[in-house]
């Protein structure tokens, strides 16, 4: 099954882009941040970390609710590791992902099983891993990592 995604990305100035989503959801201003820029936006790095990110923690909900789990929150920090490639081109090295749940691990049910499978739910991850390592971990509300 295949479901078309598209946006509109139309230049306003100089590096800051219009970036229209279609009718039913606002636009955003995207900007290259300086000395390109003037940053009054996210970065096109920025917003694929924003994908990556929120993919992952939908997918989690996802995999928690098909448990008829309650994390109590989640909130996910994504990092990217930016260096030059072999051509001095600045690129996307490595994307790491920290989650936090709300509650203690030990209050969410089958949590080892929803761990072991939320990821594979992520469309946005699972595309971005086959060019991009992404290192992806996940603490409970008490600060203990439990993947």
């Amino acid at each position: 099954m295949s479901s078309p995604v598209s946006v509109t990305v139309t230049q306003q100035l100089d590096y800051q882009f219009l970036v229209d989503f279609g009718a039913s959801i606002p636009a955003l201003q995207a900007d290259e941040p300086e000395p390109l820029g003037a940053g009054t936006g996210p970065s096109p790095s920025e917003l694929l970390l924003a994908g990556v990110a929120n993919c992952l923690t939908a997918s989690l909900l996802f995999a928690l609710r098909k448990f008829k789990q309650d994390a109590g929150g989640i909130r996910a920090t994504a990092t990217a590791r930016i260096d030059r490639n072999q051509e001095n081109r600045l690129r996307v090295q490595e994307i790491s992902v920290a989650i936090s749940l709300g509650k203690l691990g030990s209050e969410i049910e089958h949590l080892e099983r929803i761990l072991s499978q939320f990821e594979a739910f992520c469309t946005v991850s699972q595309s971005v891993q086959q060019g991009i390592p992404l290192v992806i971990t996940v603490e409970d509300g008490a600060g203990v990592r439990v993947k």
